[in-house]
């Protein structure tokens, strides 16, 4: 069932209305990204004086080399972490229009929702991406201990989130909040599996620019399977 949704994700790319909010899914993805890495990289020049002191200690030369080959690393790394709140983000802003484009061609049968207010919409994502944001930074923790595990624990914890945010959105549109939460009890297990399946690829460059957005269409086809609505 997930992967007949995601292929129908997939499918709906030569849509016109779906192509053009996966384009500007992408774009906007790519704008927050470099946003960021460009913000961390600065606050790292600005770290890094000529000369950086410590208390008690004095001048510590190396530390200001540490400071500038760091922003090797951030570059290279800071996106894999940074795509899960972006990835949140997109969604708020773009499941309206992703899930009516997906009902519109396979769903079309179904009444006309009256969509989820802007001002709820964006408390909702800035909520998630808060619960997302904190969870990341307290697993660095684990990633530390357990190193080896390090990527099994950022795909099955980022999996459960994600899972549970991207279905919730999506079902919200049509049972309300609390429809949405009954539902998403019941099939816990399929939804963080969906969602695992979604925080893989979000690790990968250039393919997780498009994952925002093709899974906002997934979860969309998961929540009219899970609901029994007929294609």
């Amino acid at each position: 069932m997930i992967l007949n949704a995601f292929f129908a994700a997939l499918g709906q790319i030569g849509d016109t209305k779906f192509r053009a909010v996966l384009l500007r899914g992408v774009g906007l993805t790519i704008v927050l990204l470099v946003a960021a890495c460009a913000a961390a990289i600065w606050l790292i020049n600005r770290l890094s004086g000529d000369e950086i002191s410590l208390p008690f200690v004095g001048a510590v030369p190396w530390l200001n080399d540490v400071l500038s080959y760091s922003g090797i690393f951030v570059v290279l790394i800071l996106p894999v972490f940074l795509m899960v709140p972006v990835a949140s983000a997109i969604m708020s802003m773009f499941l309206e229009e992703v899930a009516q484009a997906v009902e519109d061609k396979h769903y079309p049968s179904l009444p006309a929702v009256p969509g989820i207010p802007f001002s709820e919409s964006v408390r909702d994502g800035l909520s998630f991406m808060g619960v997302l944001v904190v969870a990341n930074l307290l697993a660095l923790i684990l990633y530390a201990i357990f190193t080896p595990l390090a990527p099994f624990i950022f795909w099955g914890m980022n999996g459960f989130l994600l899972g549970r945010e991207y279905f919730t959105l999506a079902a919200m549109r049509r049972v309300g909040r609390e429809g949405a939460r009954k539902l998403r009890a019941k099939h816990t297990a399929t939804i963080w599996l969906a969602g695992t399946l979604m925080a893989i690829p979000l690790s990968v460059p250039l393919i997780n620019l498009v994952i925002p957005i093709i899974g906002a269409a997934t979860f969309t086809h998961i929540y009219h399977k899970l609901s029994g609505s007929t294609p």
